[in-house]
């Protein structure tokens, strides 16, 4: 098989395991930075190796609209396009059209949505986008589901959710149809990438909504597990306005509802502590925007809580932003330099200052994971979040 998953250990609900892709292994829990247009924004490819990355998640959305999908599988597909040989993971730009609330219609064909590039009308099929996700070639792909904001009502919830059911059955009828008669690349890999799969096989990831009631997410879990036999799942439609403690619930749920032999793939969550609390709920892969975007705006991940580097407090600080973290970054530059790089709008601040955060986030995940291995999971996740916690919070 192309996709595999093995369990190495367990702690409670948490896991630490294997999943096995064409492009490579994935040790879990696994954080996957964000290359939303294939790149993860101002990080060399070589960067995320050097911080220990094996998984990243590019936007089908985002890439059909620019530079358009046709041309990412006339350039060898995602791998190729932007030279990174390890597992690529693409969402189907559910998330993104739920965002254009006032620009989009939904309908049981699919989705209505102006762009957001240039106003043209696009509409949104399952069909299309599984084509969409084909021709960009990644390792894991996610079906097209309809999201609505975390804190809906019941009703709202179970229309969204069994439309997404719905949709999942085409999503899997028309993957099915492009397998048996389009091949998504050339017979024979090319010599840059020796080791991968010549055919790139794609392994379809369900998702799991129902908002934040408990009944609607176990009977769409079970409705999606008498399917088909998936490589594995996504949790989907959290973090999207409820409360956190909604969203823990949920995952506690989707836990006892999920098979335990297949990993878990909690969508768009990765600030530290909802990562933390999402291991110790059984959950194995991560992604979000947040290490780059709040970066780019000042904000640093420490094992204190997070810092703003803007603050004038740091002006002659000759510490590094975090005197725990290995990553080059620390390891090369002071808060001081680093805060005037960023107040004088030199692009390297930008840089190191997401540089920081991915590999923060990239590092708590294997410490959980040896956490796991070591049977230190509750105490160290306890340890972890009381000192994080424990700073004050921060607006950025």
């Amino acid at each position: 098989m192309s996709f595999s998953f093995r369990l190495e250990h367990t702690a409670g609900a948490a896991r630490a395991g294997v999943f096995v892709t064409p492009h490579g292994e994935v040790e879990t829990p696994a954080f996957m930075p964000v290359g939303t247009l294939a790149t993860v924004k101002t990080l060399d490819p070589d960067d995320l190796v050097e911080m220990g990355a094996t998984m990243i998640l590019s936007n089908a959305y985002h890439l059909h609209l620019r530079p358009g999908d046709d041309v990412v599988r006339e350039m060898g597909g995602l791998h190729r396009f932007m030279r990174w040989d390890r597992p690529i993971l693409t969402d189907s730009g559910g998330f993104q059209v739920f965002s254009l609330a006032q620009l989009r219609v939904i309908t049981e064909e699919g989705v209505e949505f102006q762009s957001h590039l240039d106003g043209s009308r696009r509409f949104f099929t399952p069909e299309l986008v599984m084509q969409i996700e084909r021709n960009l070639g990644a390792d894991v792909t996610m079906q097209f589901d309809h999201v609505i904001p975390g804190q809906s009502d019941a009703t709202s919830a179970r229309d969204a959710s069994e439309r997404s059911i719905r949709w999942l059955a085409r999503c899997l009828a028309e993957v099915r149809r492009l397998e048996s008669g389009q091949p998504l690349d050339e017979e024979t890999p090319r010599e840059e990438f020796p080791s991968a799969n010549p055919r790139n096989a794609q392994a379809l990831f369900p998702i799991v909504q129902g908002g934040i009631h408990a009944d609607l997410r176990r009977e769409a879990a079970v409705a999606i597990k008498g399917m088909n036999d998936w490589p594995g799942f996504g949790i989907g439609g959290l973090s999207v306005g409820e409360a956190k403690p909604a969203m823990y619930e949920m995952l506690d749920v989707v836990d006892d509802a999920l098979p335990k032999t297949h990993p878990r793939y909690l969508m768009g969550v990765g600030f530290p502590e909802d990562i933390i609390e999402g291991i110790r709920r059984g959950v194995d892969l991560f992604d979000c925007v947040a290490p780059t975007r709040i970066g780019r705006n000042g904000a640093v991940f420490t094992r204190d809580g997070r810092l703003n580097i803007k603050r004038a407090e740091f002006r002659t600080d000759p510490r590094p932003l975090d005197p725990e973290c290995d990553c080059s970054a620390c390891g090369r530059f002071s808060r001081a330099y680093i805060r005037h790089l960023f107040v004088s709008d030199e692009l390297l601040g930008l840089r190191l200052l997401s540089l920081h955060n991915v590999h923060f986030l990239l590092s708590l995940a294997r410490q959980a994971r040896i956490a796991i291995q070591s049977s230190e999971l509750d105490s160290w996740s306890r340890d972890w979040l009381a000192r994080y916690r424990s700073a004050p919070a921060l607006a950025i």
